[in-house]
């Protein structure tokens, strides 16, 4: 019996493994499950060959005033176009990515039921966005909550006031990982490491084999937790004999 026991978790688990390398998150924009989309726009092209996001999802993407999200990127003066591109990008990877099934939690929000959480990103990716953006302003830390919505698009609460990005986000990691509610981690991670998640790429997306490689970690210790259980199971059940 345990060991039939164990030989269906086993293959219900790597069942699951293989789903989450290639799906898409419940949200707002995502498509129910990932696949080609020829004439994604400008920055959103890397992912083409296999997308959760369509065409004219990519297009808003690169807009300042965007049905999206009604998220207004100048909220504090006009931000820099070196800055914005990370942000767009930034759009691209969590709107269009197929791979970040490892990271997907479930959340109970009126526009997704789904978001990510701790995604690993590489330093470059991070240290790129930070330092591009580090002489523009913004009032807020997390921006994922606390806006003042009144006038439909987001604008900075009455009690805050707009201060320089390097004050509010002394380093890349805390830009990185504060910015969006924790949906990324700050890696030492390179981008030749495989390792990390990168937002920036050209040709075969590379985030595949990296999700693949977190899920084997993960399967690893759910089967070391497993086998625990077994050998706590048979030996209660030696003692008991």
């Amino acid at each position: 019996m345990w060991v039939a026991l164990a030989l269906l978790l086993a293959l219900s688990s790597g069942a699951l493994s293989l789903d989450k390398l290639n799906m898409c998150m419940d949200a707002k924009h995502h498509k129910v499950s990932p696949g080609p989309e020829g004439k994604l726009y400008l920055q959103c092209a890397p992912w083409r060959e296999n997308a959760c996001c369509k065409a004219n999802t990519t297009e808003q993407a690169h807009e300042d005033n965007s049905y999206l999200y009604n998220f207004n990127w100048n909220h504090c003066g006009a931000m820099s176009p070196s800055c914005k591109k990370h942000f767009i990008q930034d759009t691209c990877f969590y709107e269009c990515s197929p791979h970040l099934g490892p990271w997907i939690q479930k959340v109970d929000q009126s526009w997704r039921k789904e978001r990510i959480l701790d995604v690993p990103l590489c330093k470059e990716d991070c240290h790129e966005w930070w330092e591009d953006c580090k002489n523009d302003m913004t009032c807020k830390t997390d921006w994922h909550k606390g806006w003042d919505w009144s006038s439909g698009i987001n604008k900075c609460p009455a009690d805050s006031k707009c201060r320089k990005w390097t004050d509010v986000y002394p380093t890349a990691k805390d830009m990185c990982e504060q910015i969006w509610s924790n949906s990324y981690i700050y890696t030492t991670h390179s981008k030749s490491s495989g390792r990390c998640m990168q937002l920036w790429f050209n040709g075969t997306n590379p985030n595949k084999e990296v999700a693949k490689y977190y899920l084997n970690s993960a399967q690893q210790h759910q089967s070391f937790a497993l086998i625990s259980l077994l050998f706590m199971a048979f030996s209660a059940l030696f003692v008991m004999l």
